[in-house]
């Protein structure tokens, strides 16, 4: 089981350009639909404990889903999974960086990359914006946000904090009454 796990987060760092966002429909599918290790509901709170706490996010991800399959020793293997690959690849550059800095192929690849890195990370979006129960009703709150912090320049950990004490308050005083 250790070595699935590993090898499941190694294969998702090795081919997954764009960071941890661009990650999540893949660790999507591998985690909750071909293994099944957790259900989709679970993943999706998984994903938001991941982007609410410090660090980086596909470590963080991988970690949760490790600990949660095989305690320490899962987390473990899966984060070092998934950061191995990011690793020997940032190493590799490095290493031979400065004799094709200047190569114009090289150029244009990064160039054709950075669209797909927006599509990746798009994607995914769309798809936790539905399983999310995002709707006319509360779309603002998504939107606001992301409004805030590329416009106004708001720090993203209070937007998280005002999202969660305004879920408080519709729960706890609200949503009772509807």
């Amino acid at each position: 089981m250790y070595l699935t796990l590993f090898k499941t987060f190694f294969k998702i760092g090795i081919v997954t350009f764009g960071g941890g966002y661009a990650m999540i429909s893949m660790i999507e599918e591998d985690v909750v639909r071909k293994y099944q290790w957790v259900d989709k509901e679970e993943f999706l709170d998984l994903l938001a404990i991941a982007q609410s706490c410090p660090g980086v996010f596909a470590i963080n991800i991988s970690t949760f889903i490790g600990y949660k399959i095989r305690k320490t020793r899962g987390a473990v293997c899966t984060a070092l999974g998934t950061a191995l690959p990011s690793f020997i690849i940032i190493l590799l550059i490095a290493m031979f960086f400065h004799r094709f800095q200047d190569n114009r192929i090289i150029a244009a690849m990064f160039a054709g990359i950075r669209p797909a890195v927006v599509a990746l990370i798009a994607a995914p979006t769309f798809s936790l914006a539905k399983s999310a129960h995002i709707n006319k009703a509360n779309c603002w709150i998504p939107i606001g946000g992301a409004l805030a912090i590329w416009l106004l320049g708001v720090n993203p950990i209070w937007v998280i904090i005002a999202a969660g004490v305004g879920g408080f308050v519709y729960g706890k005083y609200m949503k009772s009454t509807e």
